[in-house]
């Protein structure tokens, strides 16, 4: 359900503490009006540095934002949150995912972007699909956290919350 929770970044706020703001706002809009449901909220915040990566929206943005990245770090803040208001569960985590670009071609990106048209995807690429080839490496505990959700500890919190997985 779209939790209809503005996004915008407060002054000062670190990617992470963004992230993890949002997903809880996003499942506390949701479990407000389904106090019987576990619900689930997230939100992920990208960052080179200080520079907050939105998602692209369009081409041009999409092969400026890879050419600014190629060669260097980005940090993915991949936050979930897990309210359940009549059962009182209250858990909440944010992974981080590191990705190293290896230097891109401007050929490299434009083809890319042809192909995939990430322009949805904060970083402008979807490492599920062709945008892996981008990378150098991968460092993160939790695999899925880089497209969008981790999995591995939301496992662990629906386990924790009563509920038997697999």
């Amino acid at each position: 359900m779209p939790p209809g929770v503005p996004e915008d970044r407060i002054d000062g706020e670190s990617p992470a503490d963004h992230a993890l703001r949002l997903a809880l706002a996003k499942a506390q809009a949701i479990a407000g009006s389904h106090p019987g449901a576990l619900v689930i909220g997230a939100d992920q915040v990208a960052a080179a540095g200080e520079r907050v990566l939105g998602k692209p929206g369009d081409a041009v943005h999409c092969r400026a934002q890879l050419a600014a990245l190629s060669g260097k770090t980005a940090r993915f803040y991949t936050a979930c949150a897990v309210l359940g208001v009549g059962a009182g569960v209250r858990l909440a985590h944010v992974d981080t995912t590191t990705v190293v670009f290896r230097s891109l071609t401007a050929d490299e990106i434009e083809r890319y972007v042809a192909r995939e048209q990430p322009y949805d995807c904060a970083g402008g690429f979807k490492a599920e699909a062709l945008g892996v080839a981008l990378f150098e490496c991968i460092e993160s505990q939790d695999p899925t956290a880089l497209i969008g959700l981790p999995l591995i500890w939301l496992a662990g919190a629906l386990r924790g919350a009563g509920y038997p997985l697999p």
